[in-house]
């Protein structure tokens, strides 16, 4: 092989590691945003399990109130309220706004069941209260999850060179599953 032919090899060689460097560089990219967005995607899967899951407890919570409570109709009223819209939203947006007014709902809700010493005894509200409360507990452990993976995504895609590569393949910006600042506050029940 002569100095002429190593020549074009070792050209050929350093194009062909210009070209390829890149090429990896972009597709390792690709393949750990898709890895991060699909994460994102099933943690929102879990969160939505465990809302359905507050969402199908929540009728039977409510008759066995509604049976020791009858003149608080307002408040239940305001739960299968929330819980209506709850089932109607469709977007992430749509269900966290539903989730964290049905949240607010239930939290007057308890407030009026401390007014009831008998009901607080009866062994039904008992059962479903412990139900609820578990699956509340459950929704907050999956909703940090989530908010942490969605804080990984943006902040993936945000950083530099990476931005550049998800705007491109049109990754964009997630939202956090946060509670409202008006639903922060403890509610207030006036009779």
């Amino acid at each position: 092989m002569g100095a002429k032919q190593r020549g074009v090899l070792t050209v050929a060689a350093i194009i062909a590691l210009i070209v390829a460097i890149p090429f990896f560089y972009v597709k390792a990219t690709y393949n750990r945003l898709v890895q991060l967005d699909e994460a994102v995607n099933a943690a929102w899967a879990q969160v939505e399990n465990q809302l359905q899951r507050r969402y199908d407890l929540i009728p039977n919570y409510v008759e066995v109130v509604k049976g020791y409570a009858a003149h608080e109709k307002d408040v239940l009223i305001k739960v299968t309220e929330a819980r209506a819209k709850v089932a109607r939203a469709s977007s992430i947006p749509d269900k966290i706004k539903a989730n964290n007014e049905l949240s607010s709902a239930l939290s007057r809700l308890m407030v009026i069941v401390e007014r009831y010493p008998e009901l607080k005894a009866n062994t039904n509200f008992i059962r479903l209260q412990d139900e609820l409360a578990g699956t509340e507990n459950r929704i907050a452990v999956e909703r940090r999850r989530f908010n942490e993976l969605v804080r990984l995504y943006n902040t993936e895609i945000r950083s530099f060179p990476t931005n550049l590569i998800a705007g491109f393949f049109g990754f964009h910006k997630k939202d956090f599953f946060k509670t409202p600042k008006e639903k922060q506050a403890v509610p207030k029940i006036k009779f």
